[in-house]
């Protein structure tokens, strides 16, 4: 359990941690410029609403990405290995397909910014099902916490260059020219590809397409409680996803904050908060291991809901908004930390795209299917109440982890890969 303060700077200073970081800002880069980067292109260039609205489907890719994962984890590049080749190869496309968006106007040819933007999301969801794969391959079981900080914090990073340098270059600079440096920037990753390391002893690609598909599901079942750790997949992060749905509109209609105070603290502080926790969730699995992580992380972001029940009876608050906003963006980026961590501890190297897409695409049936009823809850029983049960829907996943702790401890220490459910 001890681990001194070098332990942790060894484990965070590795040349594995830096590839993981600058591979994150590589996964991060591209999504705001098929999304909110280019929203805004299209909004001060008078595009109508509608086709605005339209062009929200672009984004498709990263919610289907597992139908064409078992292709990735089938074939291997003819260079660079089966997941750096896969990685540079995507971010090559990403690279060019973002150069082009650039000399696109969109009022005038909004059919064809459609298609390459399409394009480059699918390329993009690509790379990140790889570069998911790589990590799972790469990196030892006690490095896969700060691992997932790491990352967690370069993805972040490279949505704040899409998103918000993006923007204030637009202004200064024109929209070609923005995206031009932001297609430069995709150089990042291809570098760390170039140069990463491969993982130890990779196991062979599957030998068909056919095992490509059901390899995967066959492996993962046979594991223990298989069932159930689906179950606790959908769950651990419901509370936290249940809250977020309603954050800034709570902050703005429920508080009566304006929307610079939310711009500026919801998204400036929270992507800082969100970070530090990353980085200090990712220190902690260190010392803590994967269970005791994941539980008391994941207590700790159901309490975050509760703080801001004291926005409501303050009302417009700065001091009690910041503290709410920070300790939420605090511990949700410790929970994601652990809880990305248990996505690879499931996954086998032989299958981890697939299975990583599967798995990760699973975490997110629970947000689809439940947040959509936050603005009803709220209506019916106000903000208060809506708070408390956004803390009580994290319960069962907490409930069901107690449960699983043998089991996922177990996992976590390599002493049981594959066993009857």
């Amino acid at each position: 359990m001890g681990l001194n303060l070098s332990g942790y700077l060894r484990v965070f200073s590795s040349r594995r941690m830096a590839v993981m970081v600058l591979l994150g800002i590589s996964s991060g880069l591209p999504l705001s410029l098929t999304g909110s980067t280019l929203q805004a292109w299209m909004a001060v260039t008078g595009v109508d609403l509608r086709t605005i609205g339209i062009f929200s489907l672009v984004g498709l890719p990263y919610t289907l990405k597992f139908f064409w994962s078992p292709l990735m984890d089938r074939y291997v590049p003819p260079w660079l290995g089966r997941r750096r080749g896969w990685i540079i190869t995507t971010q090559a496309v990403l690279a060019g397909g973002i150069a082009v968006m650039g000399f696109i106007p969109p009022r005038d040819l909004p059919l064809m910014m459609a298609v390459t933007a399409l394009m480059v999301a699918f390329f993009s969801a690509s790379q990140d099902i790889v570069i998911d794969a790589y990590r799972t391959d790469l990196l030892a079981e006690a490095e896969r916490g700060p691992g997932a900080a790491v990352f967690v914090t370069g993805y972040r990073v490279g949505m704040l260059l899409s998103g918000a340098l993006a923007m204030i270059l637009s202004d200064r600079i024109g929209w070609q020219q923005t995206y031009l440096i932001m297609a430069g920037f995709m150089t990042i990753g291809i570098i760390t590809s170039l140069t990463a390391p491969e993982p130890g002893s990779p196991p062979s690609p599957p030998q068909s397409l056919g095992e490509a598909v059901s390899g995967p599901l066959r492996d993962y079942f046979e594991k223990r409680s298989a069932g159930l750790i689906l179950l606790l997949i959908i769950l651990y992060k419901l509370g936290d996803a249940y809250a977020g749905t309603m954050t800034t509109a709570f902050l703005i209609r429920g508080a009566g904050f304006t929307p610079t105070d939310v711009g500026t603290v919801n998204k400036g502080l929270g992507l800082i908060s969100v970070i530090a926790g990353a980085t200090l969730g990712g220190g902690l699995m260190v010392r803590f291991g994967l269970f005791r992580s994941l539980f008391v992380f994941g207590l700790l972001q159901a309490v975050s809901n509760l703080s801001f029940i004291v926005l409501v009876w303050t009302g417009k608050h700065y001091p009690a908004m910041i503290g709410a906003v920070a300790f939420e963006n605090l511990t949700g980026g410790m929970g994601t930390a652990a809880f990305v961590a248990l996505l690879m501890t499931l996954c086998s190297q032989r299958y981890s795209a697939t299975q990583f897409a599967l798995l990760s695409s699973l975490a997110a049936l629970g947000r689809v299917f439940v947040t959509p009823t936050s603005g009803y809850v709220v209506e019916s029983v106000g903000w208060a109440w809506f708070f408390c049960i956004t803390t009580l829907s994290a319960l069962p996943g907490l409930i069901l982890l107690w449960t699983l702790r043998e089991t996922i401890t177990a996992m976590h220490r390599g002493e049981i890969r594959h066993d009857t459910v």
